[in-house]
């Protein structure tokens, strides 16, 4: 009969600072991702309507066009 010993590596002082650690990161891959963002934001709030419509966006639909790949319209 074969055994097998599980060890729980979340409990206790280590497995409290591994989950601290790992929310930190996931909220700093979340902010570094939201700054890259706002800056293409920023920088096709810069182009003139005409230069807009050349890539097929409208002003009102910037938010909408950055954030494609997240949200679903």
């Amino acid at each position: 009969m074969a055994q097998a010993q599980v060890i729980d590596t979340r409990s206790g002082f280590r497995g409290r600072l591994d989950t601290f650690f790992s929310a930190f990161a996931q909220g700093f891959n979340a902010y570094v991702e939201s700054r890259s963002r706002v800056a293409q934001i920023h920088k096709l709030n810069a182009l003139s309507d005409a230069e807009l419509a050349k890539r097929g966006i409208t002003r009102d639909g910037i938010p909408a066009y950055v954030f494609r790949d997240l949200f679903y319209i």
